[in-house]
C-alpha cells in the first residue's frame, strides 16, 4: 500500500511526548502535559485519554536537576508517534505495567488513560478501544516488576503486522548502550557514590567502564549493589544470595537489568521494613 505524500510546509515527524503530572495551571487543572523546551513553557493536555497502539516499552535515563532519574516510556502509534514518559517508580508506572502484564494482543488498539488519586498521584488506566471495557488487575505493589516488563516487551517484540504503517523516523532511535552507559544507569538507581566508582576503577588501572572486560564489569556491579544492600540484610550472605537469583539469573533469562535489579532493591526494602 501506498502513502500519500502531502507536499508542502509541515512539522518535522518528531514524537510527541507527554508527561504525566497532577497539577493546575492558571485554574485549570491536568494530568499531563506538552513540554516546550525552546519557551520553557509547560502546554497542559486537557484530554484524559489517548488511543492508539503501544509498540514499545523502554527504559531511558534522563537528567534532571543535575541527576540523572530512570524513566519509563510507552511508545504509541496513533496519527501521530507518541511518547509517554513517566518514573519508573510512579504509581502511574506501575499501574500501567499491571494493566499492560495482562495484554497478550498489541496488535488491537488500546486507550492509555490518566486519572487522578490522592493529593498528588495519578494512576493509568487501561481500555480496549474498541469494547471500552476497562483492562483491571489487582494492585500488587510486591509485584515482579522486571518480569513484568521483560513480558511486555516480549509481547511487543512480535507485533507489527497489523498497526498502521509510521515513518520509522518518527520515533527517535536508541543509542546501542555501552558499559560506561550500564554503568552511570546502575550508579544512578542505587545512588552509589561516584567517587567510589572512580577509586574502584583507579584499582584496575583504567579510567572508565569500558576498558575493563565483561567479568569486571559485571563484579563491579555487584560491588555496588551489595554495597547499596549493606544495611537491608540481617546476614550479607542473604543479599548476595538474593542478588544472584534476582539479579544475574533474571538477566542471563532475557530480563531488563536496570528493571531487575529495582525490583530487586524493592524487595530488599520490603524485607527490612517487614522485619522492623
Amino acid at each position: 500500500m501506498v502513502t500519500e505524500i502531502k507536499l508542502g510546509l509541515c512539522n518535522p515527524p518528531e514524537p510527541i511526548y507527554l508527561y504525566v503530572k497532577n497539577a493546575e495551571l492558571s485554574g485549570e487543572s491536568y494530568l499531563w502535559y506538552h513540554y516546550n523546551i525552546d519557551k520553557d513553557k509547560t502546554i497542559p493536555v486537557l484530554e484524559k485519554g489517548l488511543t492508539g497502539y503501544i509498540s514499545e516499552l523502554r527504559l531511558t535515563t534522563k537528567e534532571f536537576k543535575g541527576k540523572d532519574n530512570i524513566k519509563l516510556d510507552i511508545v504509541v502509534r496513533a496519527d501521530e508517534v507518541y511518547i509517554v514518559r513517566t518514573g519508573i517508580e510512579t504509581n502511574f508506572a506501575k499501574s500501567f505495567l499491571l494493566a499492560a502484564s495482562l495484554i497478550q494482543d498489541f496488535e488491537k488498539p488500546l486507550i492509555i488513560a490518566v486519572t487522578a488519586g490522592e493529593e498528588n498521584v495519578v494512576f493509568c488506566r487501561l481500555y480496549d478501544a474498541v469494547t471500552r471495557v476497562r483492562i483491571r488487575r489487582e494492585w500488587d505493589k510486591d509485584a515482579d516488576w522486571a518480569t513484568i516488563i521483560h513480558d511486555i516487551q516480549t509481547c511487543l517484540g512480535g507485533t507489527s503486522s497489523n498497526i498502521p504503517s509510521t515513518p520509522k523516523l518518527s520515533v527517535v532511535p536508541q543509542p546501542v548502550p555501552t558499559q560506561d552507559l550500564r554503568i552511570k544507569n546502575i550508579r544512578t538507581l542505587l545512588d552509589y557514590p561516584l567517587d567510589l566508582v572512580k577509586e574502584w576503577l583507579q584499582f584496575q588501572d583504567v579510567d572508565r567502564p569500558s576498558l575493563l572486560d565483561i567479568s569486571q564489569i559485571n563484579e563491579l556491579i555487584k560491588t555496588m549493589c551489595l554495597a547499596w544492600a549493606s544495611d537491608k540484610c540481617e546476614y550479607p550472605s542473604h543479599a548476595e544470595s538474593s542478588y544472584q537469583k534476582q539479579v544475574v539469573d533474571a538477566v542471563a533469562n532475557g530480563a531488563d537489568e536496570l528493571a531487575a535489579i529495582s525490583a530487586w532493591m524493592q524487595q530488599l526494602q520490603t524485607v527490612k521494613t517487614g522485619a522492623v
